[in-house]
């Protein structure tokens, strides 16, 4: 057989070849690599459209670049969390629900109410220029173009319109309202009497044999573990790194600040007066020609006397916003106001009449009343600003070719960070870390790759510079091992402190616990004597009462009165509770009337998310029961 193989080896190769070719030519060379590529497998599907593992990725980055921009010092531990990435997911299949939905509906969002949105959403204020417009520089530090900006901006206006028909239209029903609400504001009058833990702690006395009882329960270990940690160096490239070695010409300063002067200039306002002759496009001709003659008539008459153009506006404008102020409109910018209204008021000078101004509501008299800003501010006032704008998109220019050589330099030199430091420009810090990164740290610190990267077996064996990593936009970072300490047990006698601490708090609520046992015996004998005075609690004012205290009150079956129990604190006591009557609340209660916007709203919520679940199952939405969190 071998022999036969051999010996025609051409053959075999030619018989191969006609059966490799064609596969190639119907699948192609990544066909074949999808089949067993994980990042194409399918984690959740809706209305027969499937989302895969690569897209969860990806936008599981894109929301943790969001949430860091946001929250810099966030815990990165969250970020990296199954529930976090979940959440994701979750995301994921809603806009697809909702997109779904919304073409199924066929919703749209009109240009006028994107521009709308833009100038009124205060979420949005950060990208709006002085003048009204979109900064383009901000969009492009975000990676994205106006136009992909306008297209996301208007798929999320359309989708949310799904969901807000529902919401804006649910109105709760009196008798579930009135009833969730009794039982938030439901008070009872009770009397507890609490025996503190905290009074019996002077008169603990553990022994020895109590605190090494305690620290050696195997249950007990993990509060005295010193967890693992490495002492590290560390490097951390970014555009603020790059841009403190750029110097940037002061008539490139110059330049910028003429090529960008709508960014220092003041957004001009103009304010003005109007008078309002209504008249609907879809009037007759006749009934538009009525309406235009009247304001050609207003018109002659606010030109002849000027003094009695607000006069003239109270008694004669259809705008019943501002009619009863003479016709005035306060401040406006450009934006504001329809078109043909706009342009007109912006081309005149204070104190000017416009001629008639048609708009979709009718005919308008226009009179300018006062200008302000349109200013620009002096180059020298925004000097550093420009400075560190002009070197932040030099350093974003840069940061392609730097990062190449930072790979490449703590790769090929993986003794010291030393190299590249000096190579760019960096400086190498030290630091010490556990396997999570510690609440509140930031940047390299605050990266789960990195600490990954560092705690990894081959750098903890080798003490080598990690490879490069990506800790956030437009960052990367090295880290190599100085010193290493394993998770170990702290001994006895370095954390006999926090022991007796421990040993102390239990033997003191046992103690208050025993007291309180007893003190609940006789009140159920009918010894009531050293109670408290009564005081009336409910959920919405618990009086200063523990929440375990509030909730055993409320959860008390009322039938027999009194209601004598007792309430375990854990470590901090035990409370007798004496639950002598129910007072349902006043009608007239001030919280009634304040909270009943806030059901309101929960209610709106509630149907909202109820519509949403029906949407889902009525398109078929699911994530696979074999998906885990990558």
């Amino acid at each position: 057989m071998f022999e036969f193989v051999r010996t025609h080896t051409k053959l075999l190769l030619f018989v191969l070849v006609i059966l490799i070719i064609p596969s190639f030519v119907f699948f192609g060379v990544q066909g074949y690599t999808q089949f067993n590529d994980p990042s194409n497998r399918t984690v959740a599907s809706v209305d027969g459209r499937k989302i895969t593992q690569r897209e969860w990725d990806a936008a599981h980055q894109r929301r943790i670049e969001q949430v860091r921009r946001q929250v810099p010092g966030i815990d990165a531990r969250l970020l990296d969390s199954p529930e976090f990435k979940r959440e994701t997911l979750d995301a994921l299949v809603r806009d697809e629900v909702l997109r779904r939905a919304a073409e199924k509906l066929h919703l749209a969002t009109t240009d006028e109410r994107l521009q709308r949105s833009f100038l009124n959403d205060p979420q949005l204020a950060f990208l709006r220029q002085a003048d009204g417009r979109i900064n383009r520089d901000l969009l492009a530090a975000q990676g994205m173009s106006v136009e992909q900006f306008e297209s996301r901006l208007r798929y999320d206006l359309t989708i949310q319109q799904v969901l807000d028909g529902v919401a804006n239209s649910a109105t709760p029903a009196a008798l579930p309202a009135r009833t969730a609400l009794n039982a938030l504001l439901e008070r009872r009058e009770v009397q507890v009497q609490t025996f503190a833990a905290s009074d019996y702690a002077t008169t603990v006395r553990p022994s020895d044999d109590d605190i090494a009882a305690y620290y050696n329960d195997p249950a007990n270990q993990a509060q005295f573990r010193a967890p693992e940690q490495a002492r590290i160096e560390y490097v951390v490239l970014d555009l603020q790194a790059l841009a403190r070695g750029i110097t940037v010409p002061e008539e490139d300063l110059r330049k910028y600040y003429e090529e960008n002067a709508a960014r220092y200039t003041q957004a001009e306002e103009r304010r003005a007066s109007h008078i309002l002759v209504k008249a609907d496009r879809s009037a007759s001709a006749d009934e538009r020609a009525k309406a235009k003659a009247k304001a050609e008539s207003l018109l002659a008459q606010a030109r002849a006397n000027p003094q009695q153009f607000a006069a003239l506006a109270k008694a004669h404008s259809d705008d019943p916003g501002s009619a009863a102020q003479g016709g005035d409109l306060d401040w406006f910018g450009r934006g504001a106001m329809v078109k043909p209204f706009e342009d007109a008021v912006f081309a005149m000078k204070p104190g000017e009449i416009s001629p008639l101004v048609e708009t979709d509501f009718g005919y308008h008299i226009i009179r300018l009343d006062a200008v302000r800003g349109g200013e620009r501010r002096p180059f020298d006032s925004v000097r550093a600003e420009i400075t560190e704008e002009v070197r932040r998109q030099l350093a974003l220019r840069k940061y392609a070719e730097a990062a190449e050589q930072f790979s490449n330099t703590v790769y090929e030199q993986p003794d010291s960070l030393q190299p590249v430091a000096d190579k760019l420009g960096l400086e190498v810090r030290t630091a010490t870390v556990q396997r999570t990164p510690a609440p509140g740290a930031s940047g390299a610190l605050a990266s789960a790759s990195l600490l990954e990267a560092v705690f990894a077996e081959a750098s903890l064996r080798t003490r080598r510079n990690t490879e490069a990593i990506e800790v956030g936009a437009n960052q990367l970072a090295s880290a190599r091992v100085l010193e290493h300490q394993p998770q170990r047990v702290r001994p006895l006698d370095e954390v006999r402190d926090q022991v007796r601490a421990r040993v102390v708090a239990q033997q003191a609520a046992a103690l208050a616990r025993k007291d309180g046992e007893a003190r609940l015996a006789a009140v159920r004998g009918g010894d009531t004597t050293g109670l408290p005075a009564p005081v009336v609690l409910s959920r919405d004012n618990p009086r200063g009462q523990p929440r375990e205290v509030v909730d055993a009150v409320l959860r008390a079956d009322a039938a027999s009165l009194p209601a004598v129990f007792g309430v375990d604190l854990g470590e901090r006591g035990y409370a007798v509770v004496r639950l002598n009557a129910v007072q349902p609340p006043a009608n007239d209660l001030p919280q009634l009337a304040q909270l009943q916007p806030r059901y309101a709203q929960a209610w709106a919520a509630a149907e909202a998310q109820a519509y949403y679940d029906a949407l889902k199952r009525r398109l078929r939405a699911e994530v696979r029961s074999d998906v885990k969190a990558p």
